[in-house]
Formats: C-alpha cells, sequence, structure tokens
C-alpha cells in the first residue's frame, strides 16, 4: 500500500511542476505586422532626430554650416580645401579616423602614426561614412553626424558601439587613390 501511495504522490507532485503557469489575464500577445514595424522605426527616427537636433543646439557654431543629405547624414566640412581631389567609388581613401557617440563617448580613433585605408563604397563601414567620403576632399576635416540607419543599425558592433547609436565622426581625408 505505501508503494502505491508514494506513486500516486509522486505523480500528482509531477504533473502539478510541470504544468505550465496560467497566463495573467491582463497579458497580451502581439503579434508584429508591418505595421508595427514601420510605427515602431518612424519612432526610434523620431527620437533620433530630437537627440541630434539637441547635439546642435549644444554646438551652434556646427549648427551654422551642417548639411544634410536625402539619406540623412549630416556632415559639415571644418577645414576645407577646394583643390584637393573629391572622393569617388572604387578608390581607396586614406584618413584620420575618430568615431564617438553623441554624448561625447569614444568609440574607436585611428592611431597616431598610421592611417585608416577605406575603399570606398566596397567595405562593410558605415554607409553613412562612404557617403560623406564622396562629399569630401583631400586634405579636408568634417564631422560627420550618422543616424543609426547609416551607421551599426539595430545591433551596434557588438564591441564599443550600442544598438540603435547615433555615431559623431570626425574625419580626416588625407588622399584618394
Amino acid at each position: 500500500m505505501s508503494s502505491v501511495r508514494f506513486f500516486f504522490i509522486f505523480s500528482i507532485l509531477f504533473l502539478v511542476g510541470c504544468a505550465q503557469p496560467a497566463k495573467k489575464e491582463d497579458e497580451k500577445t502581439q503579434d508584429w505586422s508591418k505595421d508595427h514595424s514601420v510605427s515602431y522605426h518612424k519612432e526610434v527616427n523620431e527620437r533620433e532626430q530630437l537627440s541630434i537636433s539637441l547635439y546642435l543646439e549644444q554646438h551652434p557654431a556646427l549648427k551654422k554650416t551642417i548639411q544634410t543629405t536625402e539619406s540623412g547624414l549630416r556632415y559639415a566640412i571644418v577645414q576645407s580645401n577646394p583643390k584637393g581631389a573629391l572622393g569617388r567609388a572604387g578608390q581607396t581613401a586614406s584618413l584620420i579616423l575618430n568615431v564617438g557617440l553623441l554624448d561625447g563617448t569614444s568609440c574607436y580613433a585611428t592611431e597616431s602614426d598610421v592611417y585608416d585605408e577605406i575603399p570606398i563604397d566596397r567595405n562593410d563601414k558605415e554607409s553613412g561614412l562612404n557617403e560623406a567620403l564622396k562629399l569630401m576632399r583631400t586634405g579636408e576635416r568634417a564631422r560627420l553626424i550618422l543616424p543609426n540607419h547609416l551607421a551599426h543599425g539595430l545591433v551596434g558592433d557588438l564591441a564599443n558601439i550600442p544598438p540603435l547609436a547615433i555615431l559623431v565622426l570626425d574625419v580626416t581625408l588625407i588622399e584618394v587613390r
């Protein structure tokens, strides 16, 4: 009799322990749809625009010279060189690059004795950087503001750049070849 009782109690405990917890009535499951995706991206874009506007308010000299491209890249030529060669797709750019966040956090910087070599439009760098290199002339310095869709997007770089980060790049284009 004791083995039957033990089996009965064990079976009850097993069934109770394996049962799925009941969902709370106020928990709602939401199907993700194209409309949700569009709405989410609009909200992210609005927050980014506000953050960039606040950043520019804190940097009035930059705000006066900043230009915006159709893609959303914001750039200002800080040091001009009208006689320099324009960067073109297919060329390799030698540059000095400092990458940071809007709050001033530094993510990456070119080493002082070496230039970064980037093939324009043939690399895995930020698409906003590729776009800017085609707007710059050799010898110019520029400050770029890249919204997340022109930088590292939803994931970041899994190291120093967080997801959905707006990047501020200081770029000096040394040469193109």
